[in-house]
């Protein structure tokens, strides 16, 4: 039994041996030390800021005094503060917006320059010309073109065809749809190539057939063009939920929150939790309230493609 047992012994530390020289051989160290800044660097930089937040969210500190355990007494303040409630259903408000204007305009401009038989790269340009603009830049401009008076670029246009000024970003009701329609300008370029991009995987033959049947416009979007770009659709609206949820540019820099917190939202909630004074912010409750919202967005994503995990390849 003992002279039958040691050979077992022995190859099995060649084998061992042999595994960590195959894997040296074969590039597996070089590997290893090549990925290891990207590895560092990425765990410093984001993964060390998220367990750094949830610490935080558990504790009182202002980044200047020792900081104290307080337990769940930052998601009790959060909860109770009366501007949470209104910040959600801001949020909420701005989701749906944008979600009924935001989300059909580049598929209805993608499959319009689709169909376009000259000048494709010039429209596609044109559509991806928003987003290179910084988007700061982009929403002191529409700040400017909102403008209350006489001074800004459609109370112009309104006071040559007769209309009084209207102030888009000085009224409760106008100012969260003005916000969606600038948000929803800046960042629909993008959009509109991936949906591009998407057309082209669809087979022509399936439009010639369509033809030969004398089906319209609309019935060869609705039974050949969306059924091919239905996993797209739904990767692009969970993304757009997602952002629509993390809104913060263009209430900061347009309102403010204002008039009267009516485009306060939630990512601006925790900005003023974090940033309201120099000294006695808050920031555990600005991280509480941030990592209510990141498993608010965990679950609800969770749900969302389980819910959805047929209908992407259904047909």
């Amino acid at each position: 039994m003992i002279s039958r047992a040691e050979p077992a012994v022995a190859a099995s530390g060649v084998r061992k041996r042999r595994g960590l020289l195959t894997w040296v051989s074969r590039d597996g160290l070089s590997t290893f030390v090549f990925l290891l800044p990207l590895v560092v660097v990425f765990g410093l930089f984001s993964w060390f800021p998220i367990v750094r937040s949830i610490v935080m969210s558990f504790q009182a500190t202002n980044l200047v005094s020792a900081p104290t355990w307080v337990g769940l007494d930052n998601f009790a303040y959060v909860l109770g503060d009366p501007l949470f409630g209104q910040a959600v259903s801001n949020t909420i408000w701005f989701a749906i917006l944008a979600l009924v204007f935001g989300y059909p305009i580049p598929l209805v401009l993608a499959v319009v320059m689709s169909e376009a038989r000259r000048f494709k790269g010039v429209y596609s340009a044109l559509a991806y010309l928003p987003v290179v603009i910084p988007p700061v830049v982009s929403v002191l401009l529409w700040k400017f073109f909102y403008k209350g008076g006489t001074n800004g670029a459609f109370n112009q246009i309104l006071h040559t065809v007769g209309i009084a000024p209207i102030q888009w970003l000085g009224d409760a009701s106008l100012a969260m749809p003005a916000i969606v329609i600038e948000a929803t300008w800046a960042a629909f370029g993008g959009t509109v190539i991936i949906y591009l991009a998407a057309l082209l995987t669809v087979p022509p033959e399936l439009y010639d057939a369509a033809e030969v049947d004398g089906a319209s416009i609309l019935q060869k979007i609705r039974h050949v063009t969306l059924p091919h770009m239905r996993g797209i659709l739904f990767i692009t609206l969970i993304l757009q939920l997602i952002a629509t949820a993390q809104v913060f540019t263009e209430p900061f820099l347009l309102t403010e929150g204002g008039p009267n917190n009516a485009t306060l939202t939630v990512l601006l909630l925790i900005y003023n939790y974090a940033f309201g004074s120099s000294l006695g912010a808050h920031f555990g409750a600005a991280a509480a309230l941030s990592l209510m919202l990141a498993g608010f967005l965990a679950v609800f994503t969770a749900i969302y493609f389980w819910l959805t995990r047929g209908w992407s390849t259904s047909s």
